[in-house]
């Protein structure tokens, strides 16, 4: 029995973050993403940008799982459309979790993009410097001598 929605033609911007189970071959992952799209696509919508953030480890272990395969992506859709995305993924066994969060749709996709990628810079330049700053102590602490 197949579930019908009205489609609407309030196309919105979506960020998603899905957790796939790190041991998903390549081609079960682009199956995923490929049945998004063509969820997107059948509710009026369009997909801007898909990345892979790669194998990351988990916060809280989901299943056992310590570690996880991160997607982030950005999209136009309608609500009906994120309601039969979370759907279908939560049937798939390899998805862990989704999030989807509606962006402010007074500001257009690509801006939303730019804003992100400046905060994602901002952070790995303060991971940057939080290294340099443990390496230094680490060699102060090698070169002081021992009494």
């Amino acid at each position: 029995m197949a579930i019908e929605y009205k489609k609407s033609e309030d196309i919105r911007p979506y960020e998603s973050i899905i957790v796939v189970h790190p041991a998903a071959s390549d081609e079960n992952k682009k199956k995923i993403f490929q049945k998004n799209k063509s969820v997107i696509e059948s509710f009026n919508g369009s997909v801007h940008s898909v990345e892979t953030w790669g194998k990351r480890k988990l916060a809280n272990s989901i299943n056992k799982l310590q570690t996880a395969e991160y997607f982030h992506s950005y999209f136009m859709a309608s609500p009906e459309a994120i309601i039969e995305i979370e759907r279908t993924l939560g049937i798939n066994d390899e998805v862990l979790r989704v999030m989807n969060v509606k962006l402010d749709s007074k500001m257009p996709i690509e801006k939303h993009v730019e804003a992100f990628k400046g905060t994602l810079k901002e952070s790995q330049e303060r991971l940057a410097e939080v290294e340099a700053r443990k390496q230094k102590k680490r060699e102060m602490r090698e070169h002081k001598p021992r009494k």
